[in-house]
């Protein structure tokens, strides 16, 4: 089992300039289902929404103090879907830490049963990191998002509490 120090904390206004300067640099765009250039107007509209809605939890994931991911967790029942990116420069094996300390979060502090999660059918390291977390293959929704004229088949994933409590021993 490896060890990590990561932590998050809740996005607060002062953090949009640098989320968005995050969400709208090519990498972490070309992943997205809307893949234009967020507005801060835009941007800041998507920020009120989300923060006037109890069920939304936005995060700063940090190491060493300095901010370096998003996650975003939208509750229903017992059941979250989720979001995230890094940011741009973060260093190899960000991902896994930033995902096992946001899985980590939800279950222990919204008791939940199940987190779902989804990825774009050419996001292949998105597909990885879903299952290397432990994540299930639950389904295909078939062209789905259409990118550039293309469409695309949407990637379905879900990891239970109880597999995440056996799975989170061996990352």
């Amino acid at each position: 089992m490896s060890t990590f120090t990561g932590s998050l904390k809740r996005v607060e206004h002062r953090d949009l300039l640098l989320l968005i300067t995050w969400r709208n640099h090519p990498d972490v765009r070309a992943y997205m289902y809307s893949q234009h250039q967020i507005s801060p107007a835009e941007h800041q509209q998507w920020f009120d929404r989300q923060s006037h809605d109890q069920n939304s939890h936005l995060f700063i994931y940090s190491e060493d103090g300095q901010p370096c991911g998003f996650a975003q967790l939208k509750v229903t029942q017992e059941r979250a879907e989720w979001g995230f990116y890094l940011a741009p420069e973060a260093k190899k094996g960000t991902g896994a830490r930033l995902g096992k300390t946001v899985l980590d979060w939800a279950f222990q502090n919204l008791n939940l049963h199940k987190v779902s999660g989804e990825a774009l059918d050419f996001n292949h390291a998105s597909i990885r990191f879903h299952h290397k977390l432990g994540f299930v293959d639950e389904g295909r929704l078939r062209d789905h998002i259409k990118i550039n004229e293309t469409f695309h088949d949407v990637l379905c994933f879900g990891l239970l509490e109880s597999e995440w409590a056996i799975k989170r021993e061996a990352l």
